[in-house]
């Protein structure tokens, strides 16, 4: 998890997000199946010996927990947060959930934004940044499937990133698209749908441009802008999608720039959720 906070409220800066007292910190998910039905089931099997309480799931469809949880921790009232008392929120559903909720979420818990390209959107991330600042509670981005987002960000703090830019292939039928990318079919064995900003990419493929917002976030002196998204559908990516990450510095006294290229390769389509992924970054303790 790449922890983010604006700066604090009149309360003061928040407590850290695992606290040292021997108390029970509740968990609420607002998740999609399979990566929240995972995530779920993990706190419910090892989150006591963490300290962990899972307080709530919500789902859209309410239908799709009826089979997997108790109905004590079923919410079917995203409104109805607050009376639950979570700790922390983990969004881990849809974009739209953190523009239409984050800052109501913010009011009750802190809040673990899983869908990261809800903030290529200007008004979303300014009322979550103001509803942190008014409440003191921490807005924390999970890095999903970006490789060295702590190096990107530490690059960026000290000035040294000129360039940064992400490709996501997958096979066509990875993808979840929305407007113009949606409306036709990939032509040929290989073929780059979009290439550009990625504040413009993340309307189209909300599902598939989140590793590419969380570059945005690690590196604000680009952000969404000035990182560019390079989304690729691949025939021969049947049962895989690789993210390909190449940042650069500016150039030194000889002329020559610092560069840094990386992939990662992963099993299963770019829209399928990485079960493993989340219970991991849960534990985890942010900077400061």
């Amino acid at each position: 998890v790449a922890g983010s906070r604006p700066s604090p409220g009149p309360s003061g800066p928040p407590s850290p997000l695992l606290p040292q007292a021997p108390r029970l910190l509740t968990r609420a998910t607002l998740s999609p199946i399979p990566t929240g039905q995972a995530l779920a089931a993990r706190l419910l099997a090892e989150g006591a010996q963490h300290g962990l309480e899972l307080s709530f799931v919500w789902n859209r469809d309410p239908r799709r927990l009826q089979s997997t949880l108790p109905p004590a921790l079923r919410l079917l009232d995203l409104g109805a947060l607050g009376e639950r008392s979570p700790d922390l929120v983990v969004e881990v559903a849809h974009p739209q959930i953190i523009r239409d909720f984050g800052a109501q979420i913010l009011s009750h818990a802190d809040l673990l934004v899983g869908s990261p390209s809800a903030l290529a959107d200007p008004d979303t991330e300014r009322r979550l940044l103001e509803a942190s600042r008014k409440s003191g509670r921490w807005v924390f981005v999970a890095r999903g499937a970006l490789w060295g987002a702590e190096d990107i960000a530490r690059l960026d703090a000290c000035g040294g990133l000129q360039s940064l830019s992400i490709t996501m292939a997958t096979h066509p039928h990875g993808f979840r698209l929305e407007g113009p990318l949606g409306k036709g079919p990939a032509e040929g064995p290989r073929t780059v749908l979009y290439e550009g900003p990625v504040r413009g990419l993340c309307p189209l493929a909300p599902r598939n441009s989140n590793t590419m917002a969380a570059a945005a976030l690690a590196a604000p002196s680009l952000g969404f802008d000035g990182v560019v998204g390079i989304l690729v559908a691949d025939l021969s990516l049947v049962d895989r999608h690789v993210i390909d990450v190449e940042l650069k510095g500016p150039p030194g006294a000889s002329g020559q720039s610092f560069c840094v290229r990386t992939r990662r390769g992963k099993p299963g389509r770019a829209w399928g959720g990485d079960r493993h992924r989340h219970p991991r970054g849960l534990l985890a303790q942010p900077p400061g």
